[in-house]
Order: C-alpha cells, then structure tokens, then sequence
C-alpha cells in the first residue's frame, strides 16, 4: 500500500467522481478503480456503496478516508517543509479562475512568476464562479482567482486588490458624449448583462435596485468578452469592471463613462482550501499576486 493510493482514495472520496479523481492524479479511470480495488483487497472489506445512486463510502471506508487524509497532508506537509529547507520552488500550481480576471488580470504575474520559476508547471483552468468554488473543495484546483469572494468557512480568502466598475456603450449611444453620468441616466436603457448566477451580475443588480434603477436586459451572458461584444454592435449599453475594457477604449470600439454618483469597486481575491497545505511555489504564486 502506497501514500499515492491514499491520496487517490481522498480525491475519489471529496469528488464522489472516478473521471475527476484521475484527473487530479493525472492517472485513467481505471488506474483509479484498480487502487480502489488494491485497498479493499489489503483491507479486505468494502469501501464503497456500490448498490447505491451516489457515491457513498461505506462506514469500513470512512474510517480509512479519515485516517487516510491526516496521512496525506502529514505527508505533503513534510516535502513542502523539505522543499523550503532546501530553498526549492517547483512542481504544479493548479489555478482556477472566473473569465476576466484570467485574461486581464493573471497574465502579468503569470510571465513574471514563470521568469522567476521556469521550474514550476503553471497550469490554468477557466471556470464559473459556482463550479470554481465546487473545484477548491474537491481539490481539482489549488487556489481560484476570483470577484466577490464568498463569505465560508471552508475557504481561506487573501483580498488582492479592487477594481472600478465603469459605464460602456457604443460610440454612437447617445451616453457616449457624456465624461461622466448619474446612475438615474440609465433607467430603461437597453443593458448588456451577466447571467444571473454570477456575482458581479447580482452586485450591479443590488446597485441599481438600492437606487430605483430598472433597466431592459436584452442580452445576458456568462463572461465579459461577449458583453463587450454586444456593446460594440450597439445592442446596449453595460456595467463592467474598467480593467477588462482598456484596449476596447484605447481603440474607441467601446466608449467609458465614469458612474458620477460614487465610485463601485468590484473585490479581487485569491481563495484555497481552508486546510489545505500550500507548497512553497502556491505561497510565493500568492504573495506575488498581493503584492502586485
């Protein structure tokens, strides 16, 4: 019996999924099976409820999962403190994040943390916020990037910076002369909006209703590449954070109006596991990402 057949039996347990626990051990499917099968075998008892719908561990097979995870992380925890001993940053750092932060925000401290650590496998998955929270958990990811972090006890968030939300509309919108406008200006506009689950939609929702606001969404989706594009075709104006629309306004393809009635800010923050042990490469990934 090997640490890595526990450490496959954790993934499975916290998945409830043998594709997903492959994938997080970069092993097949069945590679996942065969070290299940090598558990109960030594143990020789069962570990999972087969009969049933959803994955479930039978009560011999929580018992291992317990004890299973504390062997995990005690041995994690000693090849990051050998690791750090030895002055090392290597191995993976797998990110999750939500779409714009992705490709406007990570891709700076991307190059410059793989200059510093060319050793590192850097590897990025883009997610909705729902299922990137649901990634963390289950370990399919080490640290998500992400706005509007959640309030929970199971995560552990570090703020990271915040970001003006701004006004944009077609260069021919009748907004577009405007420097700057009253929320009030846009009631009934046709509005270009995220989709209903995802956070930064339900903050400018709760902005514009605190204010009476009501506005015609004509068009709603799930990243802020293809709201932008239907402000470029003038099928309505929008409300998106001002760094995901620089080359957009450098180029006058999207005009920016300044929200005169305060300043919105939507909060950026790297977020892991509430017990998971960081390798000294996720430490310094995260304190570079802080301090920048």
């Amino acid at each position: 019996m090997q640490i890595e057949s526990l450490k496959v039996f954790c993934d499975l347990t916290e998945t409830g999924n043998f594709t997903k626990a492959a994938n997080i051990n970069g092993v097949t499917q069945s590679a996942v099976s065969q070290q299940i099968g090598s558990l109960e075998r030594h143990f020789n008892v069962r570990l999972i409820e087969r009969s049933k719908k959803k994955f479930g561990l039978t009560r011999e097979g929580q018992a291992l999962y317990d004890a299973s995870k504390q062997i995990v992380q005690a041995y994690e925890s000693l090849q990051h403190q050998i690791q750090e001993i030895r002055n090392i940053v290597s191995g993976t750092i797998r990110i999750g994040t939500i779409y714009s932060i992705g490709l406007h925000e990570l891709p700076p401290f991307q190059r410059a943390f793989l200059k510093k650590h060319p050793t590192v496998n850097l590897s990025v998955e883009y997610r909705r916020a729902s299922q990137l929270y649901e990634d963390i958990l289950s370990n399919a990811v080490d640290i998500g990037l992400v706005a509007y972090p959640t309030k929970d006890g199971r995560f552990e968030t570090i703020p990271l910076r915040d970001d003006l939300l701004v006004l944009i509309c077609h260069p021919d919108h009748a907004l577009a002369a405007k420097k700057q406008l009253k929320l009030k200006e846009i009631n009934g506009q046709k509005f270009i909006g995220f989709e209903p689950d995802i956070p930064t939609r339900r903050a400018i929702d709760k902005i514009l209703r605190d204010r009476d606001i009501v506005v015609n969404h004509v068009m709603e989706f799930d990243n802020i590449e293809t709201v932008k594009r239907a402000v470029e075709i003038d099928a309505g104006i929008s409300i998106v954070p001002k760094s995901t629309v620089s080359q957009e306004v450098s180029k006058k393809t999207i005009i920016q109006v300044k929200i005169a009635d305060e300043d919105h800010y939507r909060p950026l923050a790297a977020v892991h596991k509430a017990n998971k042990i960081l390798s000294p490469a996720m430490k310094e990934f995260i304190e570079m990402v802080k301090a920048q």
